[in-house]
């Protein structure tokens, strides 16, 4: 597996569905996607224990805020904030559906996406919360509350100190799959209905976390989804100054190789319901076209393994923005599989 740079510009994306005849033969090729990429990354370690501190609580017109901390691998912990409506989204037994909302790039972390304070179009904990979902949304390592004591936010030279063999890409991975375990202990969540959202980096940390935990059942990735194929700054993803995602990606660079392409690491969740949105005018991944060629190849593969309608992928003009339209659209999607099928007990058709 792997690619060689000239190979991706030559014949553009892989096809996920190249050479496979059957479920084994894809389940096969998935199992060898996954120690690939979890060899790149590092590896991800066992859950510990669950164990959180509340450190204050706050009270908004539709829901509560409770800011915590809560413990992770290898003696670190967590600072997150808990959002927990007073009109939820009730099942059967009462329980809420819940939702991962992980944060984007920026230096107050989880306040942009919790407080009503935060960026336009950003405001998606807060505003799910307020639609009736519960919502965990913990800083990532670097930003909100978890910089590096001297260092400014998103620099991880601190980290790689101390983990050199690690990545920053699996931390975060490890650090949200500790906040799913605190999600499901709550009396109020339906635990068999727990999603993931993210925009730019919460994105991309979105369909990483669904890859790596069944426990979620839907995703929602704004500008989060890149490609090797066309990038003309592929390193974003290696060794770099501030905040290095996967310091071996360089590594394979320099050999003019990729280790994957990331429509194959989306594909690990797969048939989990999973909701794209790219703008074509996105700064920051401006390779819109080979985007959306990967996106319908992962969309074959849904429709291959029978589940067309779990997967929904857009593309429009704006940046790299998550505008109202396609929040309203994400949401109902979330609606859609993590709501409805918890009450009728339908697929979400």
């Amino acid at each position: 597996m792997g690619y060689t740079l000239e190979q991706l510009k030559r014949d553009g994306i892989p096809k996920l569905l190249n050479g496979i005849a059957d479920r084994d033969g894809w389940e096969a090729k998935r199992k060898e996607i996954k120690a690939r990429w979890e060899a790149f990354i590092g590896g991800l370690p066992e859950l510990v224990p669950l164990r959180y501190d509340v450190l204050a609580e706050e009270e908004e017109e539709r829901h509560r805020r409770v800011h915590l901390r809560y413990d992770t691998a290898y003696g670190d912990s967590v600072t997150a904030f808990l959002l927990i409506p007073k009109d939820g989204l009730r099942n059967a037994d009462g329980k809420m559906p819940a939702i991962m909302a992980l944060h984007q790039t920026a230096n107050e972390g989880k306040a942009e996406i919790c407080l009503p304070t935060g960026k336009k179009n950003r405001r998606y904990g807060y505003e799910l919360a307020n639609r009736g979902y519960v919502v965990l949304a913990p800083d990532t390592i670097t930003a909100g509350e978890r910089v590096y004591e001297g260092a400014s936010p998103f620099q991880t030279a601190p980290f790689y100190e101390k983990y050199p063999e690690w990545s920053a890409v699996a931390k975060m991975i490890a650090d949200h799959r500790q906040g799913i375990d605190l999600l499901v202990s709550l009396e109020e969540v339906d635990a068999a209905n727990i999603g993931a959202i993210g925009h730019s980096l919460g994105g991309y940390n979105a369909f990483f976390l669904a890859g790596a935990d069944e426990r979620i059942r839907a995703v929602v990735s704004s500008c989060g989804f890149a490609t090797f194929t066309g990038d003309e700054k592929p390193n974003r993803w290696g060794r770099r100054d501030w905040f290095s995602h996967i310091p071996a990606v360089t590594d394979e660079l320099e050999q003019g190789r990729v280790p994957f392409e990331w429509h194959e690491i989306a594909a690990l969740a797969a048939p989990t319901p999973f909701f794209n949105w790219s703008g074509q005018a996105d700064a920051i991944f401006p390779h819109w076209e080979p985007i959306a060629e990967a996106m319908r190849d992962l969309r074959g593969l849904y429709e291959w393994l029978g589940e067309p309608e779990r997967m929904l992928s857009l593309d429009g003009t704006s940046g790299h923005d998550f505008p109202t339209p396609v929040r309203a659209a994400a949401y109902e999607f979330f609606d859609m599989w993590l709501h409805a099928s918890s009450v009728t007990g339908q697929t979400g058709e």
